[in-house]
């Protein structure tokens, strides 16, 4: 499996509940924050949930 980077861009001040704890699930808390998961079908689909809060890289 590879690995991404994902890194918190914007707030999740004011957004919808879900996307507020898809973040925490995520393991993001403050803006800047980066973390590694691996690229599985249930990370990436949480990434494009939040996708406008979020960038992602190749690790």
């Amino acid at each position: 499996m590879s690995k991404i980077k994902v890194k918190q861009v914007k707030s999740g001040i004011k957004k919808p509940q879900d996307q507020k704890r898809t973040l925490e699930a995520l393991g993001l808390r403050k803006i800047g924050q980066v973390v590694e998961h691996e690229a599985t079908p249930s990370i990436l689909g949480m990434v494009n949930k939040v996708k406008h809060l979020v960038s992602t890289e190749e690790a």
